[in-house]
């Protein structure tokens, strides 16, 4: 998904190197492949060709971090320019799920009517 991004930091011998890989436009996503001692990093088109490919020697390799594109902006941007959607999303945020057919049972009340301790 646009957005999804892979950082590889590298072992240069006396330094690190990052390098970095990320789907550049919409419907491309990142894939990491680990085989024969090679670390491979390809941003690949929704039919699975590669647009371009990064390889590390694994030994070398001293850290793999990915970075999910955030889908909550994805989505709410790319339908009705972002304001109706991430306003409904705002409102089904602080909402707690319900089971179908369960009822939250009420607080004890006073027999003044007040509820609190009894």
């Amino acid at each position: 998904m646009k957005g999804d991004k892979v950082e590889i930091v590298i072992d240069t011998g006396g330094a690190t190197k990052t390098y970095e890989v990320a789907a550049t436009r919409a419907g491309r996503r990142v894939e990491v492949v680990n085989r024969r001692g090679l670390v491979e990093v390809t941003e690949l088109t929704r039919s699975g060709s590669a647009v371009r490919t990064a390889r590390f020697m694994a030994s070398r390799v001293v850290a793999l971090v990915e970075h999910p594109a955030d889908d909550r902006h994805s989505r709410s941007v790319s339908s009705t320019g972002g304001t109706a959607t991430s306003a409904r999303a705002a409102r089904n945020a602080s909402r707690v799920p319900q089971r179908r057919g369960a009822s939250v049972p009420s607080p004890p009340t006073d027999p003044d009517g007040e509820a609190g301790m009894p």
